[in-house]
């Protein structure tokens, strides 16, 4: 899953990015509101983290601008204000939830997990597909019980087949999920964790074509019909 924080503080940005990656997260930052708005335009975020109070333009303004263009990815707006009326005018700015600096790590993560599932759809904590499972809260998955040990980028791969399980992901759709804007690779290293991802799999008993290949279109779970 790809988040976009718009934060201005850089301690505070570079301690909640970590945190994010250190939960299987790829974050992209921005230091203020303009700069947000031209990721959002360039890239795919499933969860926008925005900051209220930012230089050029402000964390309201732009959660305003994008629910007016279109963009309905959840927003969780960060305030260091704790009354009712910035909590309101976030919300009625379009952010699905907020929090107060300075907040609780642990309660912050809960929260984007809980919006996340929500997305436009009810989506569990726990995904699963045939025998494999994935639970989102403790970053566990197993095929018929057995451990995988995947790294973080086979973990996102992963987790993006299961959040989307009809849809057929190219490579370049790939990248934009779940790479950041500083680490963009060539679509070759796509198909290198594909193919490390599906031996894993094969492992622990599921099919070679576990993560079937769609030719000319991109990967997708194999559909059992």
């Amino acid at each position: 899953m790809k988040i976009l924080l718009v934060e201005d503080d850089e301690r505070i940005a570079q301690a909640l990015a970590e945190a994010l990656i250190d939960q299987n997260y790829v974050v992209d930052t921005a230091d203020d509101g303009r700069l947000g708005w031209e990721f959002v335009k360039a890239f795919v975020y499933d969860l926008i983290i925005l900051d209220v109070m930012l230089p050029h333009l402000d964390g309201i303004s732009l959660c305003q601008q994008l629910r007016k263009k279109g963009y309905f990815m959840p927003i969780l707006m960060l305030t260091a204000k704790d009354t009712s009326t910035d909590k309101v005018m976030g919300l009625d700015a379009g952010a699905d939830d907020y929090i107060v600096k300075p907040f609780d790590l642990q309660e912050l993560m809960a929260r984007i997990r809980a919006l996340l599932r929500r997305g436009t759809s009810i989506i569990p904590p726990v995904l699963e597909w045939e025998n494999l499972r994935l639970d989102t809260s403790t970053l566990e998955v197993t095929y018929q019980d057995k451990p995988l040990h995947l790294t973080p980028k086979e973990h996102q791969i992963l987790e993006l087949f299961l959040r989307n399980t009809h849809r057929v992901f190219n490579r370049s759709e790939i990248l934009k999920h779940l790479w950041s804007f500083e680490e963009p690779p060539g679509e070759e290293t796509v198909k290198v964790h594909i193919r490390s991802l599906r031996k894993k799999l094969q492992s622990v008993g599921a099919s070679a074509d576990f993560i079937e290949t769609i030719y000319g279109l991109g990967y997708r779970l194999k559909q059992s019909f």
